[in-house]
């Protein structure tokens, strides 16, 4: 059990494990992404010998834990400032016109959207996180081409859509310091 992983009097620190772990059994028996009823937090906050409130206020600060029945697919849009410049409203755009409404599940129990704060991958923005996937470097096509393969049952690469890179690297590779990336170069000769 996630409890015995704590030191004696530290177990209240397996409050995030255990919820994301209810929320993902909710999913399972849903055929969702899951979410976190008031009893099962209540549950949760019991087990670790905590008041309820303390554990509320976890699942209400993080973005990954869903209060409300969310779709099968949830769909995280980051609205922050990197994203925004860098097209956040076409991924937006692309989400509306498949049906998608702002904090809501379509109507087939398809899809949620949700605009969230960053994600942190800001140097491939703008990026939408899809369950437990991150796609990045997206425009409007690329959305849709993801949410049209998710709708099909297909699982869609994850990561940058952007042929040929790497991670965050430049398209292209690396653009300095390049001998030190070919040689892995050990400039303070500690390997």
């Amino acid at each position: 059990m996630y409890i015995a992983r704590y030191p004696e009097g530290r177990q209240r620190s397996a409050v995030m494990p255990l919820l994301d772990l209810a929320q993902r059994q909710i999913g399972a028996q849903t055929q969702t992404q899951g979410w976190l009823p008031v009893p099962v937090i209540e549950y949760v906050a019991a087990q670790l010998d905590m008041p309820y409130i303390r554990a509320y206020e976890v699942a209400t600060f993080y973005t990954m834990y869903n209060l409300e029945p969310v779709g099968r697919f949830h769909v995280q849009v980051c609205g922050t400032t990197p994203c925004m410049l860098r097209g956040s409203d076409d991924v937006m755009a692309a989400c509306k016109n498949k049906g998608m409404v702002k904090g809501k599940t379509t109507p087939d129990g398809m899809f949620t959207l949700t605009e969230v704060e960053c994600m942190g991958n800001c140097a491939t923005a703008p990026m939408v996180q899809i369950n437990d996937d991150n796609y990045e470097d997206l425009d409007y096509d690329k959305t849709v081409q993801i949410l049209d393969a998710l709708a099909n049952g297909e699982s869609p690469k994850t990561g940058t859509q952007i042929e040929g890179r790497h991670t965050s690297e430049p398209v292209g590779g690396p653009t300095t310091l390049k001998a030190m990336v070919d040689e892995n170069h050990d400039y303070r000769g500690e390997w």
